[in-house]
């Protein structure tokens, strides 16, 4: 099993992790777990709860969006270094995409319900990863748009 200092450097090394103060990282770590996923399988699916997100330190994974004409529809696919889920941080907690592992992918899981406790109780790291994640979702959304003109051929307005 790893330490709190192990998470620690993987979580201060990351880019979205940038300029977190030692504390909160520390704070952060004591949510963290290692976790591998083989290829073909689901870290989530859509209407699933959403219990954590994850930091891939190696593989791929298609972010899905499930259509009933076209099937699934892949928004984006991530690899390592890249976060995956901001469903954890909003109410009711489940996952709007489904995510397919593509290749065998190691990554950091950070529990949901345990950064929304660690956010309740430290307003400045809770206001910190929210502005972090909704810059996240904003490009998620973006891709999903471009997606979505790709298939259906005509323009959209923001």
């Amino acid at each position: 099993m790893e330490s709190l200092e192990f998470f620690k450097r993987i979580l201060h090394e990351h880019c979205f992790f940038k300029a977190f103060p030692e504390e909160q990282l520390l704070t952060l770590a004591g949510c963290a777990s290692n976790v591998r996923f083989r290829k073909g399988t689901h870290i989530f699916r859509q209407g699933e709860p959403a219990d954590s997100f994850y930091i891939v330190r190696s593989g791929k994974v298609a972010i899905n969006l499930a259509t009933v004409d076209r099937g699934d529809i892949t928004v984006e696919t991530l690899g390592e270094h890249e976060v995956i889920g901001w469903s954890w941080l909003f109410p009711p907690y489940v996952w709007h995409y489904d995510a397919l592992v593509m290749e065998e992918t190691r990554a950091i899981a950070l529990d949901g319900k345990c950064l929304r406790s660690k956010c309740e109780a430290d307003p400045a790291m809770g206001y910190e990863l929210m502005k972090r994640f909704s810059g996240m979702i904003v490009e998620r959304l973006k891709a999903t748009q471009l997606q979505m003109l790709d298939i259906y051929g005509r323009k959209l307005k923001d």
